[in-house]
């Protein structure tokens, strides 16, 4: 759950400009220029793999951390974001990685202009951790000037953004360039073992998924004098269906990509739900909701039930059930098996936000991509679904959802422009409102 000051004068650019010229900033943001040296080098393991860091907050921290971690040949050598303060906050908390952070007060990019400052400098990785709204232009960015991408999670927040990743990760994929996901479970040993395990028939025939999320409340920055509209909402991107997608979408993916995993990555035939708004009744929790639940029903009969909350003073619980003909499976948090044979995972513990960064250098330099651009798309897509369907209080099939028109996105990217939501006279915004919200 991740970012952020351009100045509020910067002049125009339309959307299409913005979008060509792929120099989106907003909240940290940017991508990278053309290797420079043949990965044929990279599998030697003898060269430096330089790092630009997009998007300098709490996610953006901790992953350079991570990509720091995990190779022994790597310098973080330019970092990208909408607002300087956020920028140096981050620099300051990698300090205790003393040499590997080599950022030149040239290469410490803010600014709608940062983007392309990025991309024009010499990195190798991008790490792509701004809000969600921006990912999908950053990394068709990316992976058109030739970068390896690690891309933090939801991938976007509407379809046009969905069918963008999965076009740029088929592009990527031709490319030989590695694209791996946030989607950290995937790579936590104790979780791969458990889906193993499902995915071999322990439990029999999946018939029920029960994908769990409720949590407390989260964070938030106060208005300040000289902020406009615009910079004020992305300070709170969160809070804004445009930016984060919906907190559905922007932290309860990790819960349905697990879901999506057990299903073999093939979507729902259709979904239905309810959620709604009843403690975030201030204007300052922007427009999104407080609680999801929604039903995904699959072709082969299978149901997954998924539910997410994010209210204080609650019962909270994270965790995956998985039931089947044969048994039923505790993925997260007990890795535990029921069923003709019992079983609990008792192997080794990784940290996941490592290994995924140590799996993405290791393929690099050995010249064998990953790519997990399809299931990253297609677990967004999930999310956006479930968020379509309490928003307007419609069944819809997956074929309605990813081919919807509705573009979550400013007319004009510009800090003194209107942001796509606006707030009332009494400083409220506009809430989705089931039955009377349309699908688009």
């Amino acid at each position: 759950m991740p970012a952020q000051r351009v100045s509020d004068s910067a002049a125009a650019t339309s959307r299409r400009s913005f979008l060509k010229a792929t120099s989106v900033l907003a909240a940290g943001a940017a991508v990278a220029s053309p290797l420079v040296f043949s990965r044929s080098a990279h599998a030697a393991g003898s060269d430096l793999l330089k790092i630009g860091l997009i998007g300098c907050g709490g996610r953006g921290t901790g992953a350079a951390g991570n990509a720091l971690r995990a190779d022994k040949n790597c310098k973080l050598v330019a970092m990208a974001d909408a607002f300087p303060d956020r920028l140096e906050g981050c620099l300051h908390a990698l300090k205790g990685f003393g040499g590997k952070v080599a950022v030149d007060p040239d290469h410490r990019f803010v600014g709608l202009e940062a983007g392309q400052k990025l991309i024009d400098s010499d990195v190798d990785v991008v790490l792509l951790c701004e809000p969600p709204h921006f990912r999908p232009i950053h990394l068709k960015a990316a992976i058109n000037a030739g970068k390896h991408v690690f891309a933090e999670k939801p991938v976007a927040v509407d379809a046009p953004g969905v069918r963008s990743v999965l076009a740029i990760a088929e592009e990527a994929k031709k490319k030989r360039l590695n694209l791996v996901a946030g989607l950290c479970w995937r790579y936590d040993p104790a979780v791969c073992e458990t889906m193993k395990r499902i995915l071999d028939g322990a439990i029999g025939d999946l018939r029920t998924i029960q994908e769990t999320y409720l949590t407390g409340t989260l964070w938030h920055r106060d208005r300040q004098p000289d902020w406009s509209e615009m910079t004020y909402q992305i300070r709170n991107w969160y809070y804004y269906t445009w930016l984060s997608g919906d907190f559905n979408t922007e932290q309860h993916v990790h819960s349905l990509d697990k879901a999506a995993w057990a299903m073999h990555d093939q979507p729902p035939v259709r979904a239905w739900g309810m959620g709604g708004r009843q403690v975030r009744s201030e204007a300052k929790w922007g427009n999104i909701f407080d609680h999801h639940a929604v039903v995904y029903e699959y072709a082969n009969g299978t149901h997954v039930y998924s539910y997410c909350r994010q209210m204080a003073g609650c019962y909270q619980n994270v965790s995956d059930l998985m039931v089947g003909t044969k048994g039923e499976a505790i993925v997260t948090p007990h890795h535990t098996i029921k069923g003709a044979t019992n079983w609990r995972y008792k192997g080794h513990d990784a940290n996941m936000y490592d290994v995924e960064h140590q799996r993405l250098f290791a393929a690099i330099r050995a010249g064998k991509p990953i790519n997990n651009g399809d299931y990253l798309a297609k677990s967004t897509m999930l999310a956006i679904l479930g968020r379509m369907v309490d928003y307007t209080g419609q069944e819809l099939t997956w074929q309605q959802a990813i081919n919807s028109q509705e573009r979550l996105a400013p007319a004009t990217y510009r800090f003194d422009a209107e942001p796509p939501i606006k707030p009332g006279p009494d400083g409220r915004y506009p809430i989705a409102v089931p039955g009377v919200t349309k699908f688009v």
